[in-house]
């Protein structure tokens, strides 16, 4: 593929605006933290703080321990010196940007949003997009532009003050990188979409979400992205059609995962909505609404076929709980669109962007916020709630919040490249007895690529007839 230089001149201009439209001003600067891995980045009155997820130490720019992050709910807290001073005394983590350390990152996760050149200069990759000749790091940040020499195909790469990262490189000997197809948006329909934790109870005692106690499914990068089929011709729908709602619920947010086996909220009397049903531990429907939950030491409980439903690469269906405020739900759908980023960091979520995942509300849970679907998939944490040890016979479910993908996070040091072969072996594992189980865990592992809490655009739907009738 041949691309056509510009001229200086017009490099300069496009570049400047390419940076006054950029949402990272200060992108250049955050080239010289030291970062050993993702994390936080706070500035706080001119002092830079990175903030590692899992151990929570604090460094500053040249990578030095300050600190620790001492966590409230997971998520805010304070910075403490080792001393037991405060540095920062209120730190919001869910309004950091994560940064990245310098590294090559594989090819087929590398961020581009149109053909571009892809240069390796030591340790860092560059991306030269042809459009004002408009360079980025793998996760599509601005990090300065390419000064081609006139008549050549050589040239240097400048960030956004003039200094050299790149002195010399030669884009005729650069790979180019395509951008991966994104799915059409419409106003009522999508045929064949394309690509681009929590856990809730009608108890009384309702527990904080897989996100809200924030587990570590959320800092790194990396994976493959094989899609699980499903093992019963039943599982797999014929229809790809997609068709929303005129006037529905609509916004964005962000999935969580669990499965605690309790009786879903839908599955009790007089909640509004649709009914859903509830099993016991061997999967036969309980007809009976004032059965006790199997987390109160009953053996009414969540339906074990109520697993993701993969319809193909991009386009699967699943069961979720949804804020306790939105009474009447029950039965109600929506399509999540993913888009390629994560809430806490971009690692494995890349691959998921514009695929769509629809879920069915058949649960609440009251810690559960506006914009977050809470979604079942086994192994994904029980969360404070626990009816699955005494009754299913399955092997170790991981860390509580999160589950067997914050199990691998934490055992890896949070190398996302880790975790797609780590949690498949740990779902082969956990539910080598329970085929079904185990294969809707292996539905996070492969569909969903190990990426946890993937931020998404929502729209409320019709049901797909498969949900309906395993709800």
């Amino acid at each position: 593929m041949k691309m056509k230089f510009l001229k200086p001149l017009v490099v300069v201009a496009m570049a400047a605006a390419f940076w006054a439209c950029s949402d990272d001003s200060s992108s250049s600067a955050k080239q010289e933290l030291v970062v050993s891995s993702d994390a936080w980045h706070l500035v706080e009155d001119g002092n830079d703080y990175i903030i590692y997820p899992g151990t929570n130490v604090v460094t500053d720019a040249s990578g030095n321990v300050i600190g620790t992050f001492a966590s409230v709910d997971g998520t805010t807290g304070a910075i403490i010196n080792a001393d037991g001073s405060v540095l920062v005394a209120t730190v919001d983590l869910s309004t950091l940007e994560i940064v990245h350390p310098n590294g090559l990152v594989p090819e087929d996760q590398i961020v581009v949003n149109a053909p571009a050149w892809h240069i390796i200069d030591g340790e860092n990759d560059y991306i030269i997009y042809p459009e004002g000749y408009i360079v980025t790091d793998a996760y599509g940040k601005v990090i300065g532009t390419f000064v081609p020499v006139e008549g050549t195909t050589s040239g240097s790469i400048v960030d956004s003050e003039g200094k050299t990262l790149v002195e010399t490189t030669d884009l005729a000997a650069a790979t180019i990188l395509e951008p991966k197809p994104i799915a059409p948006e419409s106003s009522s329909s999508v045929d064949n979409p394309i690509p681009q934790q929590s856990s809730s109870s009608d108890n009384p005692q309702e527990k904080p979400s897989s996100s809200s106690v924030r587990s570590s499914s959320s800092v790194v990068r990396s994976s493959s992205s094989s899609v699980i089929k499903s093992s019963s011709s039943s599982q797999t729908p014929t229809s790809t059609t997609i068709e929303y709602i005129a006037g529905g619920k609509s916004g964005s947010g962000w999935a969580t995962r669990y499965w605690d086996c309790c009786k879903p909220h839908c599955a009790w009397p007089d909640k509004g909505g649709l009914k859903a049903h509830a099993c016991d531990a061997q999967g036969n429907r309980i007809n009976d609404d004032g059965a006790t939950s199997m987390c109160d030491g009953g053996n009414s409980g969540t339906c074990r076929n109520q697993i993701p439903i993969v319809v193909n690469d991009t386009l699967a269906y699943a069961f979720a709980a949804v804020p306790g405020s939105a009474g009447g739900e029950c039965g109600k759908c929506f399509d999540l669109q993913f888009t390629g980023k994560g809430k806490y960091s971009t690692d494995n979520h890349t691959k998921l962007k514009g695929k769509h995942l629809i879920v069915i509300a058949s649960n609440i849970g009251y810690d559960v916020e506006q914009g977050q679907f809470d979604v079942m998939i086994p192994g994904g944490g029980y969360g404070i709630f626990d009816g699955c040890s005494s009754k299913m016979g399955w092997g170790p479910q991981g860390e509580r919040y999160g589950g067997l993908l914050s199990q691998c996070e934490n055992e890896s040091g949070y190398k996302a490249g880790t975790y797609k072969s780590c949690l498949t072996n740990k779902c082969n594992s956990s539910f080598s007895s329970d085929p079904i189980a185990k294969e809707g865990c292996l539905f996070l592992a492969n569909w969903m690529n190990a990426a946890g809490n993937p931020l998404h655009n929502f729209k409320e739907v019709k049901c797909p007839q498969a949900l309906l009738d395993k709800f």
